[in-house]
């Protein structure tokens, strides 16, 4: 009797389990991972350039304007624009719209490295806007040593396939990203009234500014888009 009576109780337990405490729990629900924003790294090279007038940085274009930017870096790492480059010419008499200052090897010309093929702006995509460096020419393919910074836009230096003599403009290959209030202390500076030959005379400084050190830098923080990317290479 005892038996039955321990059966039965055992029978009616079971029957009276919720359905839900006899079954496993449902899997976790999967939390996807955040996101984490690629960070694009700058591998442009940048150059602090030491004058008379205070530091200017430059930002190098090496994937736009590989030859020439290659050639500005072989005067800096080989100490050549320590040495014997100044920036000696302003052109404040060309007016407002067309400022730029000008410099280079002021010393022995064996010191120059061998003229470079011309990185025209309708190639690289590079435009003469406030703040860039381009090399100065006096042919598509003879520049050396000479590099000025523009002070204002001057679009017309840019290369011009449509349009008739020396078309080929000038060649852009960095900017000026920090410092160029020293370049427009060298653009204010006093002209010699003789010196110069052509349109430069009324242009060469006098003192010329020397550049005391060039080298180099890794890419600063907070270092500007800048201008003078204007269209894909």
């Amino acid at each position: 009797m005892i038996f039955q009576l321990l059966t039965l109780s055992l029978a009616t337990a079971a029957q009276t389990v919720p359905a839900q405490a006899t079954q496993l729990p449902p899997p976790p629900v999967a939390v996807p991972a955040p996101v984490t924003a690629a960070v694009e790294v700058d591998t442009r090279p940048y150059v602090e350039i030491t004058t008379d007038a205070g530091k200017i940085v430059i930002r190098l274009e090496t994937r736009r304007a590989p030859v020439t930017t290659a050639n500005f870096l072989r005067y800096v790492d080989s100490k050549r624009m320590a040495t014997t480059f100044k920036f000696y010419r302003t052109t404040r008499s060309w007016g407002e719209g067309n400022q730029l200052v000008q410099a280079g090897n002021r010393g022995d010309a064996r010191l120059n490295y061998p003229p470079i093929a011309h990185e025209p702006t309708n190639g690289t995509g590079l435009t003469h806007c406030k703040g860039a460096v381009a090399m100065a020419r006096s042919a598509p393919g003879d520049a050396t040593s000479d590099f000025f910074i523009l002070l204002s836009d001057i679009p017309g230096f840019d290369a011009n396939p449509g349009g008739s003599g020396d078309n080929a403009g000038f060649a852009v290959f960095g900017e000026v990203i920090s410092g160029l209030d020293a370049a427009e202390k060298i653009y204010a500076a006093p002209i010699s009234p003789t010196k110069g030959e052509g349109v430069m005379v009324g242009q060469m400084l006098e003192p010329e500014f020397k550049i005391l050190a060039a080298r180099r830098i890794p890419a600063p923080a907070d270092a500007p888009k800048g201008c003078v990317v204007k269209a894909a290479p």
